[in-house]
């Protein structure tokens, strides 16, 4: 099992910047992909950013985000992050981590139980 813990989420003005945080710890050596995926009131989870090291690191942003956030990982904490900035009121969200041994648009094995982030107009 992999356990996920996300911090960082709050209220920030529109235009501002967050940075959440992902540790992992268990079974990590079972993870190569890790991912932020977002729910707002009444829509469908989204995608938001994920990172993946087989090999070699890449990184993949859902449309909305492109451009204004950014996804790293620090290998030594288990920790992957997700900088935030120019945000928007529409980026208002529970803000979820996911990890697994492969990526998926849709979601990997392991979630973390979620992080608020307000964006106010």
């Amino acid at each position: 099992q992999v356990q996920l813990v996300e911090s960082g989420g709050g209220v920030v003005q529109a235009g501002g910047s967050l940075r959440l945080s992902c540790a992992a710890s268990g079974r990590t050596l079972s993870v190569y992909a890790m991912g932020w995926f977002r729910q707002a009131p009444g829509k469908e989870r989204e995608f938001v950013a994920a990172i993946v090291w087989t090999g070699i690191t890449t990184t993949n942003y859902g449309d909305s985000v492109k451009g204004r956030f950014t996804i790293f990982r620090d290998n030594a904490k288990n920790t992957v992050y997700l900088q935030m900035n120019s945000l928007k009121p529409e980026d208002t969200a529970v803000y979820y981590c996911s990890a697994g041994p492969r990526f998926s648009y849709y979601g990997m094995d392991y979630w973390g139980k979620g992080t608020l982030v307000t964006v106010s107009s």
